[in-house]
Formats: structure tokens, sequence, C-alpha cells
């Protein structure tokens, strides 16, 4: 082991054994990485895959062609859309019964996360359900540079949790060698007019090689059956703060969020109809084109199994392409057990899709 990888070891090393909330007095505020030393992302993946030498090898997912006649002179931007399963829920809330309590140790789980992250190279990521923002997420990904922010949730249920590593919310973050920050607003989602415990990031950035700016949007709605009402006013709240800052269907826009509704849901036909002209891009996947995915999450709890379509990366159809997206795990592939295993850390799969745009847009941009 060379002294360079050994560097690494040594700080990812760091960031498995730091767990107190200490670490991170101020949630809101994000530390200056500046001081910090580039990781090499090969590097990186290869320690993750070191202590993860034990574990059964990831999943073959892959990425299926879906352009289209429009040409684009500059590359695609790739983002991803994740709930990775906050660590305090997985251990403490969640109770995945067929789920080895040894699968979800920290230690390991995490470097499964860093694995898919790694693997797929996002230009853009944006996840729910964080909870190692502060000791994690940052500090090892603006080694690699990526620029983060992160919003908590007011009242994150991993508070409740034993021997917690503070609250989850949700982190947003994009590469700085290909995207300059225009604007950055954190949002606390309302619902009839009362401030709930689900937010919002939505930053409008800069394209480097094109000078095109876009905005890009990440939520996490209230979960569970009976709070359809309470879905479907948040994510009126969030749209009614997009339109604002995308002056309409000025700014292109794309949203990824786990909207914990199915495409039955209001919410859902909200944003299917939005004046801000969105299309969900995994329905691209189905046959028709205008189907979801039958599940993008499926987890066996102690009231039974779920299996649901919940997560979403909706984008302004007239503005942007989808040029390919990341097809999702069979059932053989996820097993009987479902998720998360020690095949996968989370009972949510992530979503991937390349992005351009569209080089001669009508009249609606």
């Amino acid at each position: 082991m060379g002294n360079g990888t050994s560097r690494l070891y040594s700080a990812l090393a760091k960031t498995l054994n730091s767990s107190s909330a200490s670490q991170h007095p101020e949630y809101l505020v994000s530390p200056d990485p500046e001081h910090l030393e580039p990781i090499d992302p090969k590097e990186l993946l290869e320690e993750c895959r070191a202590v993860l030498h034990t574990r059964p090898p990831r999943f073959q997912r892959d990425f299926v062609d879906l352009r289209t006649d429009y040409p684009s002179r500059h590359p695609p931007i790739r983002v991803m859309q994740w709930n990775i399963l906050a660590q305090a829920l997985g251990e403490g809330k969640d109770n995945f019964v067929q789920c080895p309590v040894e699968a979800l140790k920290w230690e390991e789980r995490k470097c499964l996360i860093l694995e898919e992250i790694l693997a797929y190279e996002p230009d853009i990521l944006c996840l729910q359900e964080v909870d190692h923002y502060f000791d994690t997420f940052q500090p090892l990904l603006s080694r690699l540079g990526y620029q983060g922010t992160f919003f908590p949730k007011p009242w994150s249920p991993c508070l409740d949790v034993e021997h917690n590593n503070g609250p989850d919310g949700c982190a947003l973050f994009f590469l700085q060698n290909r995207f300059k920050l225009v604007s950055s607003a954190n949002i606390r989602l309302t619902a009839m007019t009362l401030k709930t415990n689900q937010v919002a990031i939505a930053q409008t950035l800069e394209c480097k090689e094109s000078g095109r700016q876009f905005c890009i949007a990440v939520t996490h709605l209230k979960a569970r059956t009976g709070w359809e009402r309470f879905r479907s006013a948040q994510g009126c709240d969030l749209l009614q703060n997009l339109q604002s800052i995308t002056q309409g269907t000025k700014i292109p826009l794309i949203v990824c969020g786990d909207f914990n509704a199915e495409p039955t849901e209001e919410v859902y036909k909200h944003f299917a109809s939005s004046s801000l002209n969105l299309n969900s891009a995994y329905k691209l996947l189905s046959a028709d084109g205008q189907s979801e995915p039958p599940y993008t999450t499926w987890k066996i709890r102690t009231s039974g199994e779920c299996r649901h379509t919940l997560d979403y990366i909706w984008y302004s159809k007239h503005a942007l392409s989808v040029r390919s997206a990341l097809d999702l795990l069979t059932e053989e592939q996820i097993g009987p057990n479902r998720l998360p295993s020690f095949n996968y850390p989370s009972d949510h799969l992530s979503l991937v899709c390349d992005f351009s745009f569209n080089e001669e847009p009508d009249g609606l941009l």
C-alpha cells in the first residue's frame, strides 16, 4: 500500500470513527474545506472496496440510452437522487426485520454508500436522510471536488434515537469544476400555512462549459399513509417557491426527491400538471414512456412487506432532455429479504440520469 493510499485510508478511518454530535455545534454552517488535501476518487473507491472485502460485490446496473435527435455540444449533466437511509433510523427505528444487524454497521454501510456514489460519478448529488454530513460526506466529497449544502429537519426523528449523530436532512452536492453557484435557498416547507418538519434546498447553478443556468432542487416530503393531503400541500408550497426561483419557466429546473408518494397521489399530479412544464425522467424507461417504475423502495418491516414507487427526478421537458437513465435492480438482485442488505446500503434505490440542454428550446424558455 503506497503512501498516498495510506493517507487515504487514514482519512477514511477518521470519518469511520467520528460519531459525536459535538463535531457540529452549528448544523447550518459548513466548515471551510480549502485546507483539506484532494482525494483521487479511484483510490478512495479502492479503499472502500478493501473495507467491504468480506461482503458480496455490488449489483450490476446498466444505463439505458434514451437519446433523441437533440445533439449536444457539451458533456451531459449527471444527476443522482438517493435516500441513503439515516443511520440512526436504520439501526433504531425502521425495524428492517429481514436485514441482519451486521449489515447496518456504519463502518461498512458508509463505504457501500460511497462506493455507489463513486461508481456512477454524478456531477450533482441530491440526498435525503443524511445524518452523517459533517463527519463523513462533507469532508470526503469536498476533497473530491464537490461543494455541499446541508439543511436538517427541524425536529428530526433521529434525535429520538440513543447515541444519534445529530438530525437528518437533505444534502446537495455539485462539482465545482463544472458549475458555479449563482444562488441558494433553504426552504422549510409549509402545509396549510403551518411550518412543517420537511425541507428542501434549491440552487441555481451556471454551467462553466456552456454558460447556461438551471435550478436543481432536493426535497423529502412527509412519510406515512394518512398524510396524503399534507404531502399535497407541501408539494404545492415547493412548486410555488420553485416558480419564483425559476421565474416561471425562464430557468430550467431539475427536482429530485423522496416524495413518499405513489404516482396516484395528488402531490405527484401537482408536479405532473404544473405550469413549470415538468416530466418525470424515470417514466422514459417504460415501454410507453408514460409509466413510473414498479418500485424505487422495497423493504420488510414488522408491519409487512412494502414495495412502492416514491422517488423521482423531475425536469423541465421544454429545456432539458434525458440522454440516459440507470436501470433499477431486478427482484432477483434485490433478493427475498429485500432492502437494505449486505449488498445494498439503503431501503431506497439510487436514481441516476444524464441530462443535456435542448439546443433549440421552444418558446416556453
